[in-house]
């Protein structure tokens, strides 16, 4: 038994490193991950503002047919209406770009969620590996040890509640801005249908 209990106390401090590593590696991509997230921000308040402003005067197909490719403008969005433009009078193509959309969307909203899910798991792999040690430095008396651990322990915390709280900032916001853009798709989609339906 107490072979087992080696070798499992052995394999789990083993993973230490790794588990630190991958910490400092979704770090980094939280780190990216609100770069990426504030120019979108930035760029799609003015953009949809004014699409919506568009949609509310009743100028909707005169937006889709002044749009044009501008680097300013979220190109997920822009794409997708004029992908829906130059496909008006095909119903069934009009479906498959609302689906792709929908497509695309879940994927940039699995980053975040990866993010969510997988911060505080690592967090708290990496705070319950030290703390083996540090209670075999505790009954030895080996302070050092024991303060070197623990600090390991609540730092790899800190780092795993950080990454899961950008994942979940992000995501909230992202899924309002995802609702946004499937409501003016599905704005166009259906006047485009309805005036095809009129022909």
């Amino acid at each position: 038994m107490d072979q087992i209990t080696n070798v499992l106390y052995w394999l789990s401090t083993g993973l230490l490193i790794p588990v630190t590593l991958l910490l400092i590696f979704f770090l980094v991509r939280s780190l990216i991950l609100i770069g990426s997230f504030y120019g979108t921000y930035l760029s799609r308040n003015k953009v949809n503002c004014a699409l919506n402003r568009k949609i509310d005067e009743g100028n909707a197909l005169q937006m889709l047919d002044e749009l044009k490719e501008d680097p300013k403008r979220p190109a997920k969005i822009v794409e997708c209406l004029m992908r829906v433009r130059h496909n008006h009078n095909n119903p069934i193509m009009l479906d498959k770009i609302l689906g792709d959309y929908e497509i695309a969307s879940e994927k940039d909203l699995d980053k975040s969620k990866l993010l969510v899910k997988i911060g505080p798991m690592l967090g708290l792999m990496g705070t319950l590996i030290p703390m083996g040690p540090a209670l075999v430095g505790l009954a030895t008396g080996d302070v050092a040890s024991m303060a070197n651990n623990m600090q390991v322990a609540f730092a790899t915390t800190v780092v795993g509640i950080i990454i899961g709280a950008v994942g979940f900032i992000t995501l909230q916001v992202k899924q309002r801005w995802v609702a946004d853009d499937m409501n003016i798709l599905g704005f166009m989609v259906d006047t485009l249908k309805e005036k095809n339906n009129e022909k």
